[in-house]
């Protein structure tokens, strides 16, 4: 098998399966244009730890952590089976990098099991899921999917799901997508124009070069998943850019695929 593309997800609100306002459709068209993988490794923005744990579940359980939606979202579950094999494979690999790691069973995240259920409905593929460290910066994000890249090599899909911008303060959910604040589209020019420059020092650097850094990312979470997809991307990646549009004014949502 070639080596496989690493990726970077926009996942959206959790409603994204029910709710026909949103892309849906290209995360399924994503899946389809995309190599098959034997497994994948996910990084969500919704699990975070102090140090990087790779979870070791056999059969994870879909995990509904949000409050207030409705009823059918909690109906929904994704019972695609575990790769304990390629947690303990990144947590070796990590490890080896001296980036100190542990395993522990775990369920899957809506960042998780939602753009999968889109992208892979049939839930045949294994997932294992390796946590992030919010309190971390963009550059050990980078270092944990350096560590990881050998698994591309090995038929397994590195994918970091977040968003690229995230603000819910300035939300506004009754905005039109033509709404969108004039911010969003000055900052994600700016971080899309960085990668396909492949400047990493500028990336890593983003809170302070990027413009309106901390408006889109009041807590940087939800990017923080891009600077691992970036790290097990290849040093020549070509970046494709799924552009999906901006909801509630302040939530764009936007993929990233490294190929090469």
């Amino acid at each position: 098998m070639s080596r496989l593309p690493s990726l970077f997800l926009s996942h959206g609100a959790p409603t994204l399966p029910i709710d026909p306002t949103m892309p849906s459709g290209a995360f399924t068209a994503l899946g389809a244009r995309l190599p098959r993988p034997r497994a994948i490794l996910m990084l969500s923005a919704h699990w975070g730890t102090d140090m990087p744990v790779a979870s070791t579940a056999e059969a994870p359980e879909t995990i509904h952590d949000f409050y207030g939606f409705p009823r059918a979202l909690y109906e929904l579950r994704y019972p695609a089976p575990g790769a304990p094999d390629v947690a303990r494979a990144a947590a070796g690999l990590l490890d080896g990098a001296g980036i100190r790691t542990t395993t522990q069973p775990h369920g899957l995240d809506h960042g998780a099991w939602v753009p999968l259920l889109l992208m892979y409905p049939q839930a045949d593929i294994p997932v294992a899921q390796l946590s992030i460290q919010p309190h971390r910066d963009p550059a050990h994000h980078y270092a944990v999917g350096r560590a990881v890249r050998p698994l591309a090599d090995d038929g397994v899909l590195i994918v970091g799901s977040g968003q690229i911008t995230h603000n819910l303060r300035a939300a506004d959910f009754g905005a039109k997508p033509e709404d969108a604040d004039p911010r969003v589209a000055e900052f994600t020019d700016w971080f899309e124009t960085r990668l396909g420059e492949r400047d990493l020092d500028a990336l890593l650097d983003y809170r302070v070069r990027a413009p309106h850094a901390a408006f889109m990312h009041p807590t940087d979470e939800h990017l923080l998943p891009v600077f691992a997809s970036l790290g097990a991307a290849s040093d020549d990646y070509a970046l494709d850019i799924q552009s999906l549009g901006t909801f509630q004014r302040a939530l764009a949502m936007t993929n990233y695929v490294f190929e090469g």
